[in-house]
């Protein structure tokens, strides 16, 4: 989350919805403070008891920080409280969030501004499961610098980019690709002379121009 991305994405005509970070220090001490005191919610969600346990999602708006906040294009900011129950074992945890949006109250109210931050986090979630079944990313040992957010973004945008082409699965899809960089530029079709054809046409068309050599393709 950042001002630059913000202005990219309005001056497209579109809103962000963004969570304020850890590190955005000043962004977050003013939410905080404004909310500390918070009244009712104005609008509460309670989820369906799945998985085992109670989720309770809590929101509440304000436009009264859009012009105070050092962010541009604040609609409204609000805050999150997400309390869950374990239902077996009766544990409770409550989470905290801040957020900003450009939607302003009469394109999105608190219910929808509640219901876009939780598919942003359902989306996170699947990713990140996507990224650590396929990257083994949890085990992954590159800690220094900008190392870890480095490559976290670049196998979000592989994975980004393979669901785009319509992969069902992208494990199978990876495992296709591998180690075989002819077949990834017909995929993604980034050449004048890529084969525009389905994925077992394609299969096949390597099969006819590769030896395949332990179940992965490699040039001869």
């Amino acid at each position: 989350m950042s001002e630059s991305f913000a202005d990219y994405v309005v001056n497209r005509e579109a809103d962000y919805h963004f969570t304020v970070k850890n590190n955005q220090l000043t962004l977050r001490q003013d939410s905080a403070l404004f909310f500390e005191n918070r009244q009712e919610p104005d609008f509460t969600d309670i989820a369906p008891a799945d998985h085992g346990r109670i989720e309770i999602r809590k929101i509440r708006t304000t436009t009264a920080l859009n012009g105070y906040l050092d962010f541009p294009h604040v609609g409204q900011a609000f805050v999150i409280e997400r309390e869950s129950i374990e239902k077996k074992t009766g544990k409770y945890s409550r989470e905290v969030v801040y957020g900003v949006t450009s939607c302003t109250p009469e394109k999105a109210n608190a219910e929808k501004v509640l219901k876009t931050n939780r598919e942003h986090w359902s989306i996170e979630n699947s990713c990140h499961y996507v990224i650590d079944w396929n990257y083994n990313e949890d085990r992954c040992r590159i800690r220094t610098g900008h190392g870890p957010e480095n490559i976290t973004r670049l196998r979000r945008f592989a994975v980004g980019l393979i669901k785009s082409k319509g992969a069902d699965c992208v494990a199978q899809k990876i495992r296709e690709l591998v180690r075989n960089t002819r077949l990834v530029f017909d995929y993604l079709k980034m050449t004048k002379n890529s084969c525009a054809v389905g994925c077992s046409g394609l299969e096949r068309w390597v099969e006819n121009k590769f030896t395949v050599g332990s179940g992965r393709y490699f040039c001869v």
